[in-house]
């Protein structure tokens, strides 16, 4: 079985526990409960041809999370599932960088790319309102992206202490990382003196780690991160600042999940983690560590294209 295949086919989902179905293991129990989630879910639907459309199946199960269920409908009005993935939303902008979205090969899902210079790559996400995308292009709506709101859920994760800054630490550490965003994008256009500078400062940075590390804990001297993980694209290892906390109730198990706002390399996005599986206490201040499935919502202009 292949790694998306794995994530989005007929077993069990990987993050499935992160909204609140840890107890959820056996192919026989998902599709019992997928079936009942069926029944009072807002229901989508488009027609892309004669004999073609797309129906899709959304289960909310706390404010801004639960299961997407995605298929076809049909010719006696009975949905046939295809796929399904769990879900977390938010309402706060991650980024407002360029945005491209691809579909993924095997299903009509969408990935989606931000040239996002702050975590210094490209990052890759899961298009979690990719129906809307498809109505969209089916529609000859304009499918420009004006922003992103991202999220991200993880089957495991840490609490670690806060790295100890004062004010003015604070305010240079934010101008180094504008300074550092702007020396990306013109290296990015073929500035030679940027790069030349970007080296310079990779390999103070390096020798500056390589010292501290000898004496001190590396998460005393990493304060963020935000890193490709594993073989699956939108998989990122990551360590941010808490900000916000919020505490969601899975209504069918009752579990409980922690919906964490996360400062991670001057942007800001949401993690959805279930509270069982979250070592350590939770509070502002304190950073999160752990690894996530990136999903976002794109936000689109509303002109339609001429």
């Amino acid at each position: 079985m292949g790694a998306r295949d794995e994530k989005e086919g007929d077993g069990m989902h990987r993050y499935l526990r992160s909204i609140g179905f840890s107890t959820y293991e056996k192919k026989r129990d998902i599709e019992r409960l997928l079936d009942e989630l069926e029944t009072a879910a807002s229901r989508s639907r488009i027609q892309i041809d004669i004999d073609t459309n797309l129906c899709e199946l959304r289960a909310e199960l706390a404010p801004g999370m639960g299961v997407v269920m995605a298929g076809e409908m049909d010719e006696n009005g009975r949905f046939r599932r295809e796929y399904y993935y769990p879900y977390l939303t938010s309402q706060d902008v991650s980024s407002k960088a360029d945005c491209s979205i691809q579909r993924h090969t095997e299903k009509e899902t969408y990935a989606g790319l931000l040239d996002e210079y702050r975590v210094g790559i490209s990052l890759i996400f899961y298009l979690e309102n990719g129906f809307e995308y498809r109505e969209r292009t089916l529609d000859k709506q304009s499918r420009r992206v004006e922003s992103v709101r991202l999220c991200g859920l993880a089957e495991e994760g840490k609490i670690l202490l806060p790295v100890y800054k004062t004010r003015k630490q604070r305010e240079v550490a934010q101008v180094a990382a504008k300074n550092r965003c702007s020396l990306i994008e013109a290296a990015k256009n073929g500035d030679e003196e940027a790069i030349e500078t970007l080296t310079i400062e990779d390999i103070d940075l390096y020798s500056q780690v390589s010292r501290r590390a000898v004496k001190e804990d590396i998460y005393s001297i990493v304060d963020s991160c935000f890193m490709p993980s594993g073989i699956e694209c939108d998989q990122y290892s990551i360590v941010g600042e808490i900000i916000g906390i919020e505490e969601k109730q899975n209504r069918v198990t009752g579990e409980l999940v922690y919906d964490l706002t996360l400062d991670c390399n001057d942007m800001v996005f949401h993690v959805g983690i279930g509270a069982r599986d979250l070592l350590g206490e939770p509070r502002t201040g304190r950073r999160f560590k752990g690894q996530i499935w990136m999903q976002g919502r794109a936000d689109f202009q509303s002109d339609n294209i001429k």
